[in-house]
């Protein structure tokens, strides 16, 4: 039987089930957001030959804010274009090699196993590359992308944002300095 709304309370519902009298308090934000994460330029480059085309070091700390104590889901040759698992975070690589075996982390071959694994974290994150973010778009219900307004030369993409699926809801703008030559854009998205 399904549970019963007992009261509202400011911090969340208060339910009962209906064979029991013990009330479960079930926060607003117990709903899952699966959160596309990535960094891309002017006409959404993302990468050249497995490797990142800019370094913006607030960017990178930003990243591992966000990312630290949730699953991160990626494919194999973001993967492998790091130096070793990212620490504090599960890794899940999707791939459709079936012997592939990378040292801390996971692997899955196909998109309902990913979601499987990370179905009782709040925010997991989906990292890259440009054909998992294509992947997973009708899965994710935020995007956090760091916009850097200039135009590189790469093979690897991020989709289009379709803004009659997406809101943006926050934006914060940085400018470059001498240790950072771009100016760039923190973008929350929300599907709409």
């Amino acid at each position: 039987m399904t549970p019963q709304l007992i009261k509202f309370k400011n911090d969340g519902l208060l339910l009962e089930d209906e064979k029991s009298s013990d009330p479960k308090k079930i926060s607003m934000t117990d709903k899952q957001t699966i959160t596309m994460i990535a960094a891309a330029a002017q006409n959404n480059e993302l990468g050249k030959n497995n490797d990142l085309i800019w370094h913006i070091s607030e960017d990178l700390k930003r990243f591992k804010r966000l990312t630290s104590g949730h699953p991160i889901i990626m494919g194999r040759k973001t993967f492998e274009s790091m130096p070793k698992a990212l620490p504090n975070r599960t890794n899940i690589v999707l791939t459709t090699k079936k012997d592939y075996k990378p040292v801390g982390a996971i692997v899955v071959n196909n998109i309902n196993d990913a979601l499987s694994l990370v179905k009782d974290d709040q925010q997991p994150f989906i990292i890259g590359g440009g054909e998992i973010y294509r992947l997973f778009m009708d899965h994710c219900s935020r995007i956090e992308l760091t916009r850097v307004h200039h135009n590189f030369e790469a093979d690897v993409f991020f989709p289009e944002i379709d803004l009659t699926k997406w809101s943006l809801i926050a934006q914060e703008d940085f400018t470059s300095t001498k240790d950072q030559p771009y100016n760039y854009s923190y973008l929350t998205y929300d599907k709409i």
